[in-house]
């Protein structure tokens, strides 16, 4: 599933408010003696996008390209906002300056990790006639080139009933789906969008069904689809996924191992499904891929993002993925590394021919994935074989031989080389753990110096392709 997103080319439009996340993070020893109230030492000060800018944020580390469409203020948080969205190659174009508008920022003061304040800066009234009218026509003249439209209504003003309305029906008239994260009670100026993401509180909030059961569930769903005419009614249901309706209800379940903070969790929900959709997924499948998507964010700390390779990590490491998956080429595994590391993950490398595959190659390959976070096992070509081997070998194909060895719980990747040794693979990956058979021991062993360390792990006596193949040729083995 995620390799059909790694070569992805869409564009996507975000529409909606735009905020500014600002932190002063520093500690407190003493209480002020002007007032009873904690003094906080300020040591960093970070800043990052908000509202419609968390979705951008969801969609460029899934590899979108990104255009945004709003209405900013003329002050220095516009300007500041504007960097952040340059810094990220966001398409800013289509972003309208109001005069007298506070641009939103959200100041927040922690000390220890534990927020202690909060303090806005922002406009919540509605955009100007004239403010609509010059985004209206600004997108007007791009959205042909889009594939999704995305809607992140934070109820500060930009997403007006008629602005909204007009919108949805600007991109119907040119086919692009319309993607909704709602606000409010009233979402009649939602209609005709391809789909809308209320969670359960916001969806009982918009239709006055209490959802504790299928069958209240389904008549949520049934609502939303009266009051908005949606394609497809949806409902996330936190730590019970996401439901949708079509002939019936569908759930399709979380799968997420640890919660840790749901910060974001639903711009993260609706950037992934319209990210694969653009990308030709039907909805079952979108919703399976923003199922894993959040449920790698919800076990990071604060507003945060996905990348396809933690998806796909994450996807591995539950055994939901396809076996095709995990077979990759020197320049995927290359990327994949890069990212692993940088979330200190422990690479683990090992390689062989992997013939026939049996008992003793497995256990081998369980104690090679227990010294780490992330197997790679280079898999010698067919051709690589035949020049070690001999021209009867092998005896599965080199496309056999990588799919049997990537369905296998403990391997994560598997990567095929031509050479005769994986000198350049492991050169490339520079793993901290090089694996080899026990038969290695005093011998050199190609790529150490490219390794963190060597280990050798023996053999269980008596399995090799070798032998099974004599019992075959003996006639031992029926």
């Amino acid at each position: 599933m995620i390799n059909a997103l790694r070569k992805s080319d869409v564009n996507i439009l975000v529409v909606g408010d735009l905020m500014i996340d600002h932190y002063l993070w520093g500690s407190c020893e003493r209480i002020s003696p002007e007032a009873p109230v904690q003094v906080v030492d300020i040591k960093k000060e970070t800043t990052t996008l908000g509202g419609a800018g968390n979705v951008i944020n969801n969609l460029v580390s899934l590899g979108a390209n990104v255009s945004v469409a709003s209405v900013i203020g003329k002050d220095d948080i516009a300007n500041e906002m504007l960097e952040l969205l340059e810094d990220l190659d966001v398409v800013t174009k289509n972003i309208i300056k109001q005069e007298e508008r506070k641009t939103s920022k959200k100041s927040r003061i922690l000390a220890s990790n534990q927020q202690i304040v909060r303090y806005d800066k922002e406009s919540k009234e509605d955009i100007s006639k004239q403010s609509e009218e010059k985004l209206l026509k600004s997108i007007k003249n791009d959205i042909k080139n889009f594939d999704a439209v995305i809607l992140s209504d934070y109820g500060k003003g930009v997403l007006t009933d008629s602005f909204t309305k007009e919108l949805i029906s600007l991109a119907g008239r040119y086919e692009k789906k319309v993607f909704v994260d709602p606000k409010g009670k009233d979402y009649s100026k939602y209609t005709k969008a391809y789909l809308l993401t209320p969670n359960k509180k916001e969806a009982t909030l918009a239709t006055g069904v209490e959802i504790t059961d299928e069958e209240s569930l389904k008549k949520a769903l049934l609502k939303l689809k009266e009051i908005c005419d949606v394609k497809i009614p949806l409902i996330t249901l936190s730590e019970d996924g996401i439901a949708i309706l079509e002939d019936d209800v569908k759930r399709f379940p979380t799968v997420a191992k640890e919660v840790f903070d749901v910060t974001g969790a639903g711009d993260t929900v609706i950037a992934s499904l319209a990210f694969a959709i653009a990308n030709g997924f039907d909805i079952d499948k979108a919703c399976v891929f923003a199922n894993l998507a959040a449920g790698v964010v919800v076990g990071k700390i604060g507003s945060a993002t996905v990348t396809l390779d933690e998806i796909e990590e994450y996807e591995s490491s539950l055994r939901k993925s396809e076996a095709d998956d995990h077979i990759k080429s020197f320049e995927e595994i290359a990327n994949i590394v890069e990212n692993a590391k940088k979330r200190g993950k422990t690479i683990v490398f090992t390689n062989g021919c992997f013939d026939i595959l049996h008992v003793g190659h497995v256990k081998y390959l369980q104690i090679a994935k227990s010294f780490g976070d992330v197997l790679i096992v280079g898999l010698n070509s067919d051709q690589s074989i035949k020049r070690l081997k001999g021209e009867d070998r092998p005896v599965n194909t080199l496309q056999d031989r990588a799919y049997i060895l990537a369905s296998l719980e403990v391997v994560d990747y598997v990567v095929p080389f031509e050479s005769d040794t994986p000198l350049e693979l492991i050169k490339m990956i520079k793993p901290d753990i090089l694996v080899k058979g026990g038969d290695y021991k005093g011998k050199k062993v190609v790529g150490t110096e490219f390794a963190g360390e060597l280990r050798l792990v023996d053999f269980v006596d008596g399995k090799s392709t070798t032998n099974i193949i004599s019992k075959i040729k003996e006639g031992s083995i029926c």
